[in-house]
């Protein structure tokens, strides 16, 4: 099957399923039912290049194992986190500035269709190592993305873990956390989004393909200049008393050591 056709087709299975998750939003009135199912889709997709691309051998193996732990980790976070807390204040300022009579199908073109196209872009590490997977050998190239995989990996699920044991204490409220990985980067969760998806694109060059690194790439831009650290920090700096020092202590988005404020 040519590539083309295996990203299209990919492309198709899982608008279907976010257009069943869209249905569902309407009746709830809760367009961010669809944040849990992010990793799940890039998962699915990720099961169907495999299966298209035909190569089953190690190196195929050694991704899925990886893009399952990830996937299952972030839309299990995400669902717990969401859970019983009604529609996320975003998708609630665009219900406001559209109208609710507009924004049922608004919503899908705005939030569902966005999504799966951003799946499909981001997922292009995934589609290039599943399809050029000829070699089942790892060498050098494999072992450092794997590595950064993992560091990614652990910089999130602590980050986020942290996050929400602080959280969870009523006297934190209105706090800034700058204890844990969160004294390194104010953003230890979207730096290891970050850094998994390039560890992702790394593993790819194996293959002996370039291209798919615009996914990494892709992922990097949105975390940093569109739905991640920019937009956060607009938030955080006007609802956060101490944020503006903890920005001039701690670096954005790297993990580096903090400053000494005098």
């Amino acid at each position: 099957m040519e590539l083309l056709h295996i990203a299209l087709k990919g492309f198709l299975i899982v608008m279907i399923l976010l257009t069943i998750i869209w249905v569902i939003s309407v009746a709830l009135t809760n367009a961010s039912i669809i944040d849990p199912f992010w990793g799940m889709g890039i998962l699915v997709l990720a099961l169907w290049y495999a299966y298209a691309g035909g190569n089953w051998n190690l190196r195929s193996f050694v991704v899925i194992v990886m893009v399952t732990l990830w996937a299952l980790r972030l839309s299990l976070f995400l669902f717990i986190r969401n859970s019983g807390k009604g529609e996320d204040y975003r998708y609630q300022n665009f219900r406001k500035d559209f109208g609710p009579e507009r924004y049922w199908w608004v919503s899908f073109f705005q939030v569902f269709l966005l999504q799966g196209i951003l799946m499909a872009i981001v997922s292009l590490p995934l589609l290039g190592t599943f399809y050029y997977a000829n070699n089942a050998t790892l060498g050098l190239i494999e072992y450092a993305g794997i590595i950064i995989y993992v560091i990614g990996f652990l910089f999130e699920t602590i980050g986020d873990n942290q996050l929400t044991r602080f959280k969870r204490n009523p006297l934190n409220k209105g706090k800034v956390l700058n204890t844990g990985v969160w004294r390194y980067t104010r953003h230890p969760n979207y730096f290891g989004e970050s850094f998994i998806w390039w560890g992702f694109g790394i593993y790819c060059l194996g293959t002996g393909t370039v291209w798919p690194l615009i996914g990494s790439a892709f992922m990097m831009l949105l975390l940093l200049k569109v739905s991640g650290v920019s937009l956060l920090e607009r938030t955080l700096k006007t609802s956060k008393p101490g944020y503006e020092e903890y920005i001039s202590s701690t670096s954005s988005f790297f993990p580096w050591f903090p400053k000494k404020l005098v």
